[in-house]
């Protein structure tokens, strides 16, 4: 080997671990890390860039920072070189896959995949690169297969297999009904994998059984096994349930800059690095030395949670927009002085039978919080002070009436008795 040659086989094998450290920041399990590395020296060394296949479940169309997180990393690999495939499971969805469902889904109509497919695509290029994907809808392959094909797509695996699938296995050990069409779904998803030539798979660890059916139906067709990787769910800003909307813990990405910010400072202090791996694209190295800032006594996670904020809202929607929100964040919440309220009589709804005080209640009666809901929130992340004092409890004694209830930086009022 010339020296030539030998310097420029260290700079792929530089150039690749470096991939490598990107592409698996934040995953929760690569199959296979051998093979990834494989298949990314093949890439620098042919200049041919990887095909990374994602499929978007064409029932909930509205994006948040937890459904973003596959998208992120579509996009750092895109910054890599390589080229992403969005699969919209058109075809499939009309079964539905029953993917951690305990029964089947209701399959959508092909007007309703079309719409919630429209609306994907102009939420997704917000995070990955246009020139460097292709949106593709699954029936442009399946609908074309002809029964022949169907079984030999269904000839590569046994029902046995299929039924090693957590939702299938406990509903068929429940007695409850598994239709034969549900049996098809992952087949189908691992024949895009074929159809797409895909060398790598991504998605959330509740794909793990499809995914992994991908890469053993593209070796009985003579290809490549995909790798699958496995990205973690996200948590919410209350910082125990997934991100969902519907939980009412969620940051769409399609949210105003000020409301982003705002939101991301709620999380409590232990996800703040969690969000860096999952939500932000930050290099490695960049989250390694934040996580090491936040060891040293002298570092308010305060700060290092600023940093996070302005650096995602930023990722959706520009420098000046993220520093506006910074801005308004520090006038309304750090900087105003607290707003004293007159004093304020206990409502007797807010009475429990025992004499407690409901707080959530009172707080919602007294216009400090827009829900009992939004009420535990901001108790469960320590807003609420009683006489100077943090407050955890949802109740307090009805001895602590004459007591000062501060809410936040910003408001605060005597408790009296009437």
């Amino acid at each position: 080997m010339s020296l030539q040659q030998h310097q420029s086989d260290d700079t792929f094998m530089r150039q690749a671990h470096n991939q490598l450290r990107i592409i698996l920041k934040g995953a929760a399990q690569v199959v296979r890390e051998d093979e990834l590395m494989a298949k990314i020296l093949h890439s620098l060394k042919t200049r041919k860039p990887l095909i990374i296949k994602l499929g978007l479940d064409p029932s909930a169309p509205d994006i948040h920072l937890g459904h973003a997180v596959v998208l992120r990393k579509v996009r750092q690999m895109q910054d890599l070189g390589h080229h992403a495939a969005i699969v919209i499971g058109d075809f499939t969805g009309r079964i539905g896959d029953p993917s951690g469902k305990s029964k089947t889904r209701r399959p959508l109509s092909a007007e309703q995949v079309l719409a919630n497919a429209q609306t994907y695509e102009k939420q997704i290029f917000r995070i990955i690169d246009r020139s460097q994907t292709q949106v593709c809808f699954n029936s442009m392959w399946l609908a074309g297969l002809d029964f022949q094909e169907i079984l030999q797509l269904a000839g590569q695996v046994t029902v046995a297999r299929l039924l090693e699938r957590d939702d299938f296995a406990g509903r068929y050990a429940r007695q409850e009904p598994i239709g034969l069409h549900e049996l098809f779904y992952p087949l189908m998803q691992a024949y895009d994998s074929v159809h797409l030539k895909a060398d790598i798979e991504l998605g959330g660890t509740d794909q793990t059984f499809n995914i992994l059916m991908g890469r053993n139906i593209q070796k009985a067709y003579g290809q490549e096994s995909q790798i699958g990787l496995f990205m973690p769910l996200l948590e919410g800003i209350d910082g125990n349930e997934k991100m969902s909307k519907s939980l009412g813990n969620s940051i769409g990405i399609m949210e105003e800059a000020k409301v982003q910010y705002e939101k991301i400072m709620r999380i409590p202090d232990h996800l703040i690095m969690r969000y860096y791996e999952l939500a932000t694209d930050m290099h490695p190295d960049a989250v390694d030395q934040i996580r090491q800032s936040l060891t040293m006594p002298q570092t308010n996670p305060r700060d290092i949670k600023m940093q996070l904020a302005e650096t995602i809202t930023r990722l959706y929607w520009d420098h000046a927009a993220a520093n506006e929100a910074q801005q308004h964040f520090q006038a309304v919440f750090q900087e105003a002085p607290a707003e004293w309220l007159e004093a304020i009589a206990c409502p007797s709804d807010c009475c429990n039978p025992d004499g407690s005080i409901d707080l959530p209640a009172l707080l919602t009666l007294t216009g400090c919080a827009a829900s009992k809901s939004e009420a535990r929130r901001l108790i469960n992340q320590n807003g609420l002070r009683i006489d100077g004092s943090t407050w955890t409890g949802l109740t307090c004694p009805a001895g602590r009436i004459g007591c000062v209830i501060q809410i936040g930086k910003r408001k605060k009022f005597r408790l009296s008795s009437s």
